[in-house]
């Protein structure tokens, strides 16, 4: 299968071939040295691959070969034992012994260069051991990553979804609930593996399950929908695990759950060992917190917008899922099953919405239909336990179905037309061949069939448009005809293939598993030969896939076609209470229960699963249909786009990196489908070359053909090159831009290079050695020349040192030295001269020099002086700045106090006038109740209170301008307050002539706080007053409410009241009107005079904040107009200590 490749960095070199139409980069050669070296040692001897009961293949070198047989040596030294049993060599085990091996036991080996080629069809020599050797060495250089469980499908599948996410999130213009939808669709996944995944032996977090994910886009290139298609979940994992292994994530992180969130689905406290369906497999994986896991499950369902209520519904059901494996069943007399605990039925149907004791007889004694009549009929424990089971699958598969709808719904988006179209990823289970293979791996292997076909046609639809666009001669193959028997095998109806044969079996009233094998032997076992074989002594059958000969098991198929449920606890089922359970099982609905199911069936469900079918009745529908028809629309979704394919490998199952087993590795990639596609493309032109790189490549090969001179168009001259190579024309063809060649032929065109380069090098190599050994021949010459002359030049020194002449003149030559040493004395006195006046003359500069170093040392000490004198004043300075900081902090912290206690007796005020307020009202209230009659007077009094009122409510309206205006102004103040202290603390770093000037700012600003401090108590009162104002207002706004309301029920009592009063009873009944109304007047002109004090109590507090106000403007502008004398006289007193001091 086609492994993934990271992109090659771009700052390393390489070169770009095309394959499949497309560019293909050519890995960097990273070391130059090392592959010049490999080339070497690979071009001393023929290297071949052996094939190695071990290790798979193992690399040889050619000793001698003929028509049958080679002769190999092992690269290790270790001969290799292979070859025919009927042709036994005897051989030892020492190092460089040599061996025969057979010659379809030895395949070619392609050179070092094409080591780490990305594209696998591009290797010269096609064949399984170069396949496994590529992706050998480009796994340990971590040039591709880890289809089989483990290898990485899941992993990928998430990876490529948040890839897509985050790509389309960098488009502008994105609204909120594009976001939402984006965060959706990538918390849908731990939604799904906590109720899709499990533990298995090679995986910790292994997909039990297939899936489409469907992603959609829109004009816009941003995501507006998606949708999950799932296949195949392993439903009887439910109830029973292989050692090592564990049940679905979800059972785990519920019982690790908050115990207040277990206690309503009767959980509380409980633990993995403590129930059937999790005791017997592994309570922990490592390194994984069940509890943090479904901490990520909630947030992921909240993320969904999945409600409270829905979540308890989903994990009721696993809850009740894990109360069924603990029903205990025992027999009483004869094969009778009984119940031994009656709780765990209790808990089951307490979570299921249903009767225990229906629940129970349905179980031990379900009805069945004969003729007309129903009856009950007795099961075995055994056949109870296999009912339970059942159900428990049945209630899990279609939790998760239901659980997968909700997430569609969620993520389905906004009803949008301008769809542009989606992106697909399809994760699914690979190849399955174990020990036993029964109906499950059939439809495993089934499905992986129809997606085998579809990738050889798709793969070598993309080679031959290639060829058609390159005008090459090619007669249209289609390679997916190559799988079409095996699949009419599985699927066929005339002749019945398998499945059909099973439909028809399950349908009969007496089918059998047997029948069903003995009509698929009679249709097939001679027909399709090649394809199928019957099996002689086990019930089963053998189908020769793409990957390898399976042997099926067919027991227990009928069964497992049917998925046959216990139909009266279905029904029972379907009339729950608990609605979500009711709506899983309504398919299961009797005619009787159609009025009741009415209400439900017609509320519209978006997304309905392909699980819920009805059993018994007309519609039935098998596992093998409904897996055949899902397949059927999968695959015709996937021929309407454009495939991209990642295969997966495992490179070892003991989870180490940088390990490979070649064993497992060879079997993923026949099971995968890499060596199918390997044969397809080698019955095309797998390799093909620019007609510039072939040129600039083999033209070594042809040197004299092509004039240098002269131009010479690329398809012309590759045709003059290949006409003069002599190569058979059915093994290339050319196109309008490349070369196509077929296999194996670009590597005999580099054998024949490399001896031509390797001729070329020795002639170079050899001209090379002649140069140096010509150079150190002269060299050599020199040096004896040379020899010669220094011997000749000494025995002329000998024979001059004897002659008399030259003995007087040595003796004259001493005379010689005398006469110039005259000389030289009296150039030396001239020069003693010479520098004693200089030295004289620095002398004299050096005295002025330490006169001026004297003065200037004076003058540093003075400056000294004058720095120590001026830190002084500086640390007086800052210790009068913190003094000051500290008494304005004890103010402001004073300021605090008062401002605390003036809230807490705000607070009490208010108290006290709620209290006041209440009780007023409530005699108010007390006294109205005694009131009858008197309604005209009583109006008029109510005419002129909305009178008053209307003046009260003007008056207030003017105090509430005026104490605007006043906080306005002090605001004002506040600010002005604020630029006195900013210039406060700018005038403490000045000298320190002008500090006392300072304390004068200081404490002009501290009587301005004092003042601004009267003047906002002032202000707090004034804003008392208002509010008790206000409050009086609200009062009588009360009041007259109170009184309308009053005056209201009155002229109903009073239309209500009989004629035939007495006349004297109603004279005293005013007489007590008008006493009461008379102690209303009093109450009220009481009101009024109290209101009317009040208004000049705050006119005279108006004219003495307008007083206040006055006065501190006045002292503001007073303290400002000192401020800035001061300031100008501390600038006029620095700028003249700055004028006397001398420049440093």
């Amino acid at each position: 299968m086609i492994t993934a490749t990271p992109s090659p960095p771009m700052h390393h070199s390489g070169s770009f071939i095309h394959s499949h139409g497309t560019k293909v980069f050519v890995r960097p050669r990273l070391d130059g040295v090392q592959d010049a070296v490999a080339q070497a040692r690979f071009n001393e001897k023929k290297w071949v691959w052996i094939q190695d009961p071990q290790s798979g293949y193992r690399p040889a070198q050619v000793i001698h070969e003929n028509q049958e047989q080679i002769e190999v040596e092992l690269d290790n030294g270790q001969v290799q034992q292979c070859g025919k049993l009927d042709r036994p060599v005897a051989l030892t085990m020492a190092f460089g012994q040599r061996k025969l091996v057979d010659t379809n036991q030895v395949f070619a080996m392609n050179p070092p260069k094409f080591d780490m080629v990305q594209d696998m069809a591009e290797l010269t020599h096609l064949n399984e051991p170069s396949v496994l050797h590529n992706l050998t060495v480009r796994y340990r250089a971590n040039a591709i990553y880890r289809g089989e469980s483990g290898a990485g499908k899941t992993e990928n599948t998430k990876i490529a979804i948040q890839y897509l996410a985050s790509v389309a999130s960098e488009n502008s213009g994105r609204s909120k609930d594009v976001n939402q939808l984006e965060r959706q669709i990538l918390q849908a996944n731990p939604i799904l593996e906590s109720f899709g995944n499990a533990q298995t032996i090679r995986n910790n977090n292994s997909s039990r399950f297939g899936k489409f994910i469907r992603i959609e886009f829109n004009m816009r290139a941003q995501i507006c929908g998606a949708n999950i298609e799932w296949y195949l979940l392993e439903k009887s994992r439910v109830h029973q695990q292989a050692s090592h292994e564990r049940n679905y994530h979800i059972f785990y992180q519920l019982l690790n759950a908050p115990e207040q969130f277990k206690e309503p689905l009767l959980l509380a406290k409980g633990q993995p060992s403590d129930y059937e369906f999790t005791r017997h497999a592994n309570a922990v994986i490592e390194g994984v917190d069940d509890a943090e896991e479904f901490n990520k499950l909630m947030d992921a369902m909240h993320v969904m917008r999945i409600s409270e209520k829905e979540m308890v519904d989903y994990f009721r059901i696993v809850a009740a899922v894990l109360h069924l494996g603990n029903i205990t069943l025992t027999s009483d007399r004869g094969e009778r099953a009984d119940v031994r605990d009656f709780s765990a039925i209790e808990r089951v149907c307490h979570l299921l919405g249903i009767p225990a004791q229906e629940f129970t007889k349905s179980l031990l004694s379900p009805r069945i239909k004969a003729g007309r009549d129903w009856v009950s009929q007795a099961k075995s424990p055994q056949q109870v336990r296999a009912n339970l089971d059942a159900l428990a699958k049945t209630l899990y598969e279609r939790n998760f179905g239901s659980l997968v709808d909700r997430v569609n719904r969620a993520i389905d988006g906004q009803k949008t037309t301008d769809k542009m179209g989606f992106i697909g990823v399809l994760d699914i289970a690979g190849f399955e061949i174990f020990e036993i293979n029964s109906f499950e791996q059939l439809c495993i292997n089934y499905t992986n069939e129809k997606l085998q076909q579809f990738f050889n046609h798709n793969m070598f639809v993309l080679e031959q448009e290639e060829y058609k666009r390159e005008n090459i001669e090619w007669s249209f193959i289609n390679f997916g005809l190559d799988l079409q028997p095996t699949i009419d095998l599985i699927e066929k109806t005339n002749p019945m293939g398998i499945l059909s044969c099973l439909e028809e079996e399950c349908v009969a009233p007496r089918g059998t598993d047997q029948r069903f094998l003995e009509k698929l032997n009679r249709v097939w076992d001679h027909d399709n030969a090649n394809k199928y074989k019957s099996m002689r002594f086990r019930d089963g059958f053998v189908i020769n896939h793409y990957a390898g000969q399976v042997e099926y098991s067919t027991v227990g198929w009928i069964e497992k076609n049917k998925d046959p449920l216990n139909e009266d606890i279905t029904r029972l089922l379907a009339r729950s209470n608990q609605r979500h359970v009711a709506l899983l099982f309504e398919d299961y609905l009797s005619d009787e229960d159609d009025e009741h199911a009415d209400a439900r069936r017609s509320e519209k469900r978006d997304v309905r699963t392909l699980l819920k079918l009805r059993k018994g009745g007309g519609s039935f529908r098998t596992v093998g249909q409904r897996h055949k028809q899902q397949l059927l629309s999968l695959m015709k979704t996937l021929y309407s786009t454009h495939p991209h394919f990642v295969r997966c490998i495992l490179p070892n199952n003991r989870k180490r990196p940088g390990e490979m087993q070649n064993a497992l590795v060879l079997d993923q990639l026949r099971c995968n489908g890499v060596l199918e596609g390997i044969r397809i493309c080698r019955k095309g032109y797998p390799n093909r070359l620019p007609f510039a790189d072939f040129r600039k490549r083999y033209e070594i090969l042809c040197p004299n053909e092509l004039d240098p001179t002269s131009f010479i168009d690329g398809r012309t001259a590759c045709q003059i090159l290949l006409n003069a190579m002599q190569l058979d024309p059915a093994k290339y063809r050319i196109g309008t831009t490349k070369l196509f060649f077929k296999a194996s032929v670009l590597a005999d065109l580099e054998e024949i290079r490399d001896r031509k380069l390797a001729k070329y090098i020795t002639g170079f190599q050899a001209a090379c050695r002649r140069y140096l050994a010509r150079h150190h021949m002269s060299r050599y010459a020199r040096q004896t020349e040379a020899i010669k002359k220094i011997q000749r030049n000494a025995r002329i020194y000998v024979t001059l040192c004897e002659w008399p002449w030259w003995k007087v003149y040595a003796k004259l030559k001493p005379l010689n030295v005398a006469y110039r040493v005259e000389t030289q004395i009296k150039e030396r006195d001239q020069k003693i001269q010479t520098l004693q006046g200089s030295l004289h003359a620095l002398q004299d500069q050096l005295t002025g020099i330490k006169a001026l170093n004297e003065e200037l040392e004076s003058q540093h000490s003075e400056y000294k002086e004058f720095l120590r004198n001026e830190q002084a004043m500086v640390r007086e300075l800052q210790e009068s700045k913190e003094c000051l900081l500290e008494k304005l902090n004890t103010s402001e912290e004073r300021m605090e106090e008062l401002v605390a206690e003036l809230d807490q007796a705000r607070t009490e005020s208010r108290a006290l006038e709620m209290k006041l307020k209440i009780e007023v009202v409530h005699d108010l209230r007390k006294q109205l109740r005694e009131h009858d009659d008197e309604n005209v007077v009583l109006g008029a009094q109510c005419e002129s209170l909305q009178k008053d009122n209307k003046l009260l409510m003007q008056q207030r309206d003017v105090l509430t301008k005026d104490k605007k205006q006043f906080e306005d102004q002090l605001k004002q103040a506040k600010k002005e307050n604020e630029r006195t202290i900013k210039a406060h603390d700018a005038a403490k770093k000045q000298e320190a002539e002008v500090l006392e000037q300072l304390e004068l700012v200081v404490a002009d600003n501290l009587h301005l706080k004092s003042t601004c401090s009267s003047l906002q108590a002032t202000v707090e009162q004034t804003k008392s007053r208002v509010s008790q104002l206000v409050t009086n207002v609200e009062k009588l706004e009360t009041q007259q409410q109170e009184l309308q309301q009053t005056l209201q029920q009155k002229i109903q009592e009073m239309q209500q009241m009989e004629v035939s009063l007495q006349i004297d009873q109603q004279s005293q009944v005013m007489q007590e009107w008008e006493t009461k109304y008379n102690d209303l007047q009093s109450q009220y002109e009481k009101l009024q005079q109290s209101l009317a004090d009040e208004r000049a109590q705050n006119q005279e507090k108006d004219r003495q904040m307008e007083k206040y106000v006055s006065e501190f403007q006045e002292i503001i502008q007073k303290a400002s107009e000192d401020y800035q004398a001061r300031t100008s006289k501390m600038g006029h007193i620095l700028s003249q200590m700055l004028c006397k001091q001398p420049a440093l």
